[in-house]
């Protein structure tokens, strides 16, 4: 239907009263916004690229805070006592007594003592393997389990460590902990900036399509609001249009991230076992974002839908606030 036909239906509202302009702009075969537009499909780019980079943040920012977790439960289940060689002490005494000190303790399930060979093997990535490590002052370690539910009084520990074992000190991992939340804690915090960023590029991209959209079809939004029609009827037809093209490009970008990090899942599967695979798990933890982060990236295409709608609405409304 031409521009001039569908002028000539919603003029039937002047000479028929009993036909409301909203009723008629509804039977038209042709909507106000056309479908498939440049600008359509160059704004639907535009979020299922925005969608794709804020789903790539979530899901970083998801297994970052999944392996921060699971480091700092392996590292709160163990503390270990380092008892450092002494000029004038037997440091297998010393050892001897650091355990026996541990055992002791209210909370612990398992101690363990490395023997001289397996606390020298720890420092062989960083001295290499081909120096006489048996003639250096190695401290001796001593790895001490917890138990499930108790939490151990270190204090007294290192207190009791202090008094008869003062070759002797006690690490619990605070630092180590306290390090990797704050890791988690930045990451979150540089996700939700990017989330941010990219509302924002949305919002101001869709804002343009809009004005873009009612400037070429602004003969028609004239007519329409001139014989009656409510601006809450042209901006929902704005809002509807927007809507889909929302669907559409964080469905493209959202769809894209998944199969991004199920490639990489696949992938983590594959490497499983073999050298390579266990470093990278060791340093990165699983490259899995599990079903949560599924679930966060499908909640992120509906919030991209919503923006893009909601912008459009907001748009259309300040506009035809113009319309005399």
């Amino acid at each position: 239907m031409s521009t001039s036909e569908r002028f000539d239906a919603i003029a039937q509202s002047w000479t028929d009263p009993e036909v409301r302009s909203d009723e008629i702009a509804q039977q038209l075969p042709t909507p106000i916004v056309p479908i498939g537009s440049i600008a359509g499909r160059s704004l639907t780019a535009v979020v299922a690229i925005m969608t794709f980079l804020a789903a790539l943040a979530t899901g970083a920012v998801t297994m970052v805070v999944n392996a921060a977790s699971d480091w700092q439960s392996d590292v709160a289940r163990e503390v270990t006592i380092q008892v450092r060689p002494v000029s004038g002490r037997d440091v297998e005494a010393d050892v001897l007594a650091a355990v026996t000190l541990a055992r002791a303790t209210t909370g612990v399930a398992d101690v363990r003592p490395y023997t001289k060979q397996e606390s020298a093997a720890l420092v062989e990535p960083w001295l290499g393997s081909g120096l006489p490590l048996n003639e250096l002052p190695i401290p001796r370690m001593i790895v001490v389990k917890l138990a499930s539910g108790v939490t151990p009084n270190f204090s007294d520990l290192r207190k009791q460590l202090a008094d008869q074992v003062p070759s002797a000190s006690l690490d619990d991992h605070r630092g180590w902990i306290d390090r990797m939340r704050t890791m988690a804690d930045t990451a979150v915090a540089a996700g939700l900036v990017m989330l941010i960023l990219v509302i924002i590029v949305t919002v101001l991209s869709v804002t343009f399509a809009t004005r873009g959209a009612m400037a070429t079809n602004r003969p028609t939004i004239e007519v329409l609001h001139y014989v009656g029609a409510s601006d809450k009827f042209v901006a929902g037809q704005f809002q509807r249009h927007f809507l889909v093209l929302g669907l559409k490009g964080g469905a493209i970008g959202g769809g894209a991230a998944m199969a991004f990090f199920g490639a990489l899942q696949a992938l983590d599967a594959w490497l499983s076992g073999t050298p390579g695979g266990d470093e990278m798990t060791a340093l990165f933890g699983g490259l899995s974002i599990g079903p949560a982060g599924y679930i966060a990236i499908l909640v992120l295409i509906a919030l991209m839908a919503l923006v893009t709608a909601l912008a459009s609405r907001r748009t259309v409304g300040r506009t035809l606030e113009t319309v005399d």
